[in-house]
């Protein structure tokens, strides 16, 4: 045995075995802990305390002990570029795969609606799939989550690629982008479910996991904006062909479907060329199991316990329907700026201008968050409601650009709010019911699913009002009839929306938040989960 003290008068026992040497380590007047020392004993890890040991050999193991689990900013930056291809993808195709599918592939809104719905439902169903198949899946010489995201890597980058692609058959090209939407979709969920739960693998340590996850986010930031500039200065001039004055269908433009291949090719290749950095820089460590965890609920069972609580229920009530407003915002701004407003010239600039001010009012957000509190915060979701009205009243180009901006704040604060409110609920349930780790997973994902559920009805639904307006696949004008439910879909469509989902949040009560002691208990549990759920994080 050797006994080390420090200057506080605080103390750590330490056993040492014969070479290898090996530690356990016990706290005094604390029961066994299996969580490394930097942990337990901070400030002795940190070097900030003198130590005095009765055995001089375990002074080398306990400095090399300290520094263990710190991560290189090779490994960071590596780490967050795996991040960045989804974020290209889907920012991309909330855009413009609603307009590509319209008005370059010229298939009926109908067929565009079932596409549209089918694949949001794909990425939906995957999240638990991926989650029930990774979790049972057996760890190999490069670990347990890096072979999904290297087997989904080449199949991705090709449904992508496909996705935007024009068949030479006509009459089934409905039936092809559905296949590749879905697969994409599902096959996006597969790689990001074991790119975000590789963070808890990186390092045990706490603090260096949240650099890491702060190194993704921001790269998923630069990527969801790197997305849609791309992507749109490469097609900015596929619809500059089909101006004329009389209404009727145009041919479709081989230099369209040359711009729109393009801006594919330069996407998916993002997504090698990404993971090629990750598995170079970044190194899986293995799975650090909690023998006092004790053992949670099953999926199903904790399903049934999540969703008889009422603050979960209204907060996900609330958030289904803000984020179906946000999404049919997003979706329709280039199809409304190119048929009804005439503002096709202005479409990349808009849609800069809303990622642009999203990320950069995030900051803001959080601040506000801290400051007035996380109910006072989300009346700033309604902020895009008079303007969404007077662009649909208004559509001109200073209004478009007003808009544009507004709306990038209220959704920065609409994606915030949610991750920032839902550990609340985590905490308060916890408080009222006592079970095994895992639930703090299932309250995300669940969000997740329900969530993309609601963005497939709403996308699909609201496209399918286009086919009952009469809209016409490769018109150069559209009917009046067209017009009209553009400016509704733009307008009052995300106005409904968002004053419900406000009212169902305002009118539900307070969750319980717990002391600090408990609420460090749970964080790093709470840190997991997130990191879990958090694929469906980010401006799109």
């Amino acid at each position: 045995m050797a006994f080390c003290s420090h200057l506080s008068g605080e103390s750590v026992l330490f056993e040492a075995h014969k070479s290898p040497p090996r530690w356990k380590r016990w706290e005094v007047g604390r029961s066994w802990d299996s969580c490394r020392l930097e942990h337990l004993c901070p400030r002795v890890a940190c070097g900030e305390l003198s130590l005095v040991c009765g055995d001089t050999e375990l002074l080398p193991c306990l400095l090399q002990d300290s520094s263990a689990g710190r991560l290189s900013f090779c490994t960071k930056v590596c780490y967050g570029f795996g991040g960045v291809p989804n974020q290209v993808a889907s920012s991309a195709i909330s855009f413009y795969l609603q307009l590509f599918l319209l008005d370059v592939a010229q298939i009926p809104a109908a067929q565009v609606s079932l596409v549209l719905f089918g694949g949001k439902v794909s990425g939906a169903v995957a999240d638990p799939v991926a989650g029930f198949f990774i979790n049972r899946s057996r760890r190999t010489g490069s670990g347990q989550l890096m072979p999904w995201i290297l087997g989904c890597t080449p199949f991705l980058s090709l449904a992508y690629f496909f996705l935007w692609f024009l068949p030479p058959f006509a009459s089934l090209r409905g039936l092809w982008y559905t296949t590749f939407y879905c697969l994409f979709q599902a096959l996006a969920t597969f790689f990001q479910v074991p790119y975000t739960a590789l963070t808890m693998l990186l390092t045990p340590s706490p603090r260096e996991r949240d650099s890491a996850t702060a190194y993704r986010m921001t790269m998923e930031m630069a990527g969801t904006l790197m997305g849609a500039t791309v992507h749109g200065l490469v097609v900015s001039g596929a619809h500059g062909f089909n101006h004329c004055e009389l209404p009727g269908p145009a041919a479709v433009s081989p230099d369209a479907t040359r711009l729109y291949s393009i801006a594919a090719a330069v996407v998916a290749v993002t997504y090698p060329a990404c993971i090629t950095l990750l598995c170079l820089g970044v190194k899986e460590q293995p799975d650090p199991v909690d023998p006092a965890s004790g053992q949670g609920l099953g999926f199903f069972a904790g399903l049934g316990l999540t969703t008889r609580h009422p603050p979960y229920v209204k907060l996900v009530v609330s958030f289904l329907f803000i984020s179906a407003a946000v999404q049919v915002e997003q979706s329709y701004l280039v199809l409304f700026c190119t048929h009804a407003a005439q503002l096709q010239d202005h479409v990349q600039s808009l849609v800069l201008t809303i990622l642009v001010s999203a990320v950069l009012s995030t900051p803001l957000w959080e601040w506000v968050l801290q400051r007035f509190g996380k109910r006072m915060s989300a009346l700033g979701i309604c902020v895009m409601v008079p303007f969404a009205v007077l662009l649909a009243a208004l559509p001109t180009a200073p209004v478009a650009y007003v808009v544009a901006f507004v709306s990038g704040v209220s959704i920065a604060v609409s994606l915030l709010l949610p991750w920032s409110m839902l550990p609340d609920v985590v905490d308060d349930f916890q408080l009222q019911h006592r079970h095994g780790p895992g639930l703090e997973t299932i309250f995300y994902s669940s969000y997740v699913f329900f969530t993309k559920l609601s963005s497939a009805c709403a996308l699909g639904i609201s496209t399918l009002s286009l086919e009952f307006a009469g809209y016409k696949v490769g018109a150069c004008k559209q009917a009046a009839e067209v017009v009209v439910t553009l400016k509704v879909l733009i307008g009052a469509v995300p106005t409904c929306l968002i004053l419900t989902g406000l009212c169902i949040l305002m009118a539900s009560p307070t969750p319980q938040v717990p002391g600090q002691d408990s609420s460090q208990r749970h964080s790093l549990r709470r840190k997991s989960s997130l990191s879990l759920a958090s694929n469906s994080r980010g401006l799109l």
